[in-house]
């Protein structure tokens, strides 16, 4: 894994809040493909938290950026990963999400050499629609849902960037040339402005899923896997009434696949019986493994100790070591 990236104008390690910023997480992602956010992977000083770590880019309007970090701490669902830790007020804007090993969609595509396997596609659907479904129950919208905001780890997909349209830019200003915002993904309403709605979010998963099975958010029909031709063609209607509920994209994604008894408090969903062992491809999960690995043997720097004046003792600081 390469050395933590700086940004223009700086050298040496970046430090944002109380973090060490150990390596960019999109290092290696395709220079055409848009990430609404800066996003790295750091530790705290004392070596006990790894954390996911993101800051806005240059043309988003910090206070929108930390009101959706915040909003997004009260999302529910197996498969989102919420902000836990936000920047102090009065500080430059930064958020947190505990530290996954995961891949981002586009890398795992640079990855696996091509577009991923349909058995992939089809289970990261499921998941994806289930959990924009317990969103849009919370009365909440993604508005945000691209590849690069879908993140890959073994037992499934975990969705970030939350808000990231509403980040962007208000609402009845257009969105279509917006940095950070990927113009294959953003609903045609988002793009003129119009406020991020729930079946917004249904068009930008028929893309996500078609990026994913294709390597492009907008292909030609013929390219899909003839199991996903209709249902993404019907996902990117420019008109949302067109467009399937989420519980119909499960349906026929995943309706005759039977359920296990439940393990614990929590219901199993269908997504659960697709994210068995073989829903990634290896190639990706050896990626993972090595990601993991790279970042608990990184080193990051620490302050030094002071000299302590004779006679005196110092304080007892803990030892930094290297966890999850």
């Amino acid at each position: 894994m390469r050395a933590p990236d700086t940004g223009p104008g700086t050298r040496g390690t970046r430090q944002i809040g109380p973090y060490t910023a150990v390596t960019r997480l999109d290092t290696g992602i395709p220079a055409h493909t848009p990430v609404s956010e800066h996003r790295f992977i750091a530790r705290s000083a004392d070596g006990d938290r790894t954390v996911l770590l993101s800051r806005p880019l240059a043309t988003v309007d910090p206070q929108r950026f930390m009101a959706e970090a915040d909003a997004s701490r009260y999302l529910l669902g197996s498969w989102v990963l919420p902000a836990v830790e936000l920047a102090a007020p009065g500080e430059q804007a930064w958020h947190a999400r505990p530290y996954l090993p995961a891949l981002p969609l586009p890398i795992a595509l640079a990855v696996h050499g091509g577009p991923l396997p349909e058995r992939t596609v089809r289970a990261l659907a499921v998941a994806l629609a289930e959990n924009l479904a317990v969103m849009h129950g919370q009365n909440l919208i993604h508005a945000g849902l691209c590849p690069s905001a879908v993140l890959l780890a073994t037992d499934g997909p975990r969705l970030t960037c939350f808000g990231a349209v509403r980040a962007a830019a208000p609402d009845g200003v257009a969105r279509q040339d917006v940095p950070g915002l990927d113009p294959g993904t953003l609903p045609p309403e988002q793009s003129a402005g119009g406020q991020p709605r729930p079946l917004g979010d249904v068009y930008a998963l028929g893309a996500t899923l078609a990026y994913a099975a294709t390597g492009y958010s907008m292909p030609e029909r013929e390219e899909l896997p003839s199991a996903l031709r209709s249902l993404v063609a019907r996902c990117l209607s420019r008109n949302p009434a067109q467009r399937p509920q989420l519980s119909e994209i499960v349906d026929e994604l995943a309706g005759s696949i039977s359920l296990d008894a439940p393990a614990g408090f929590a219901s199993p969903t269908r997504a659960d019986a697709l994210l068995g062992p073989g829903w990634l491809p290896a190639r990706l999960v050896a990626a993972i493994v090595h990601q993991s690995a790279s970042v608990l043997a990184a080193e990051v720097q620490v302050p030094a100790r002071p000299a302590w004046p004779v006679g005196s003792a110092p304080s007892q600081t803990p030892v930094p070591h290297h966890s999850h």
